[in-house]
């Protein structure tokens, strides 16, 4: 049979349209497309995409990992490593399904942001805190209780406190926070921080403990409160910002100042011809005055200009002005 010219066009009979048209009716009432399949969405929704990538609260949390490390040096006598998630946006009521109905809840006023915020630490972790801060070692114990003692209390008030300083110096570059009224709840179910619906925004830090399982603390923010520094939060300028380690800064400046460097005081500078200089032999005399104005070298550069003279008996040059460049 003869094949029909690549150029030419065919049509479809009525059959054949009728045939497609009820494939296609098929097809969409296989996948649904009635009211009752269609997603809703709220605009205005809380969700992640809101803020962007959070860069800024990233470097904010990478600062504090860093800033938070001399909080655990009392209790374990070396100053852990710690390491940050990314920050993640879940409800409260998801976040409360995934703990404990026993860990340490800590909650701080901040006026700057007009709310609240969270501190959590595993009640294992509070009592291998306070063991190792006792002499005892650095591991987990048996937790069967429902309530911490007045010592892990204590460590949990020394270790929050530590942790809020260390949050304000972290969040010092981008806008200043204080953390304020702490309140310190040990059941899930008396926290009042929001409305069990509404979003928060987690990060959750690990502490590395030298012998022992890692243990994770939580830092929760409501969603609502970051809204209004969101630009803030997405900006990364805060990347391009240097920390500033006061530690490195005084090792650094105290290294420095111990470098020795040559002074010479210039009483002369003679000039002779270089038929006098070629004939320069021991035992021959040059002539030199003393000039009114001796100058103080370091290293080799002029800094000041000066007056000869004697101080407890030895000579001594008084400096009179500082020269330029």
């Amino acid at each position: 049979m003869a094949r029909p010219p690549a150029n030419s066009t065919h049509k479809l009979s009525s059959n054949e349209v009728a045939a497609l048209v009820d494939g296609l009716l098929d097809m969409e009432k296989e996948q649904g497309s009635g009211p009752e399949n269609v997603k809703r969405y709220k605009f205005g929704s809380d969700n992640l995409s809101i803020m962007g990538d959070y860069h800024g609260l990233r470097m904010i949390n990478e600062r504090f990992c860093r800033l938070a490390r001399p909080v655990f040096l009392p209790f374990l006598r070396m100053h852990p490593r710690i390491s940050a998630f990314p920050p993640e946006v879940k409800s409260f009521d998801h976040y409360c399904d995934e703990l404990e109905n026993f860990v340490s809840l800590t909650t701080a006023r901040v006026e700057a942001l007009r709310s609240n915020q969270l501190i959590m630490l595993p009640p294992n972790f509070v009592s291998l805190l306070t063991n190792a801060y006792y002499g005892g070692n650095i591991a987990y114990l048996p937790n069967a209780r429902s309530e911490f003692t007045a010592a892990e209390s204590r460590v949990i008030s020394i270790v929050t406190d530590g942790l809020h300083r260390a949050l304000e110096a972290a969040w010092r570059d981008l806008m200043p926070l204080a953390f304020a009224q702490p309140v310190h709840e040990d059941n899930l179910q008396f926290a009042t921080f929001v409305e069990s619906e509404e979003k928060v925004v987690c990060c959750s830090f690990i502490v590395q403990l030298p012998d022992a399982d890692p243990a994770t603390i939580d830092m929760i923010y409501p969603l609502q409160a970051l809204k209004p520094i969101a630009a803030r939060l997405r900006s990364r300028m805060q990347s391009d910002q240097v920390d500033d380690d006061l530690r490195w800064r005084a090792r650094l400046r105290e290294a420095v100042m111990a470098v020795p460097l040559n002074v010479t005081a210039r009483l002369a500078q003679p000039t002779v011809p270089l038929t006098h200089l070629v004939g320069l032999n021991p035992g021959r005399v040059v002539p030199v005055d003393l000039s009114p104005r001796p100058q103080l070298l370091v290293e080799g550069t002029a800094l000041f200009d000066g007056e000869p003279g004697a101080q407890g008996g030895r000579a001594a040059l008084s400096l009179t002005r500082k020269l330029d460049g």
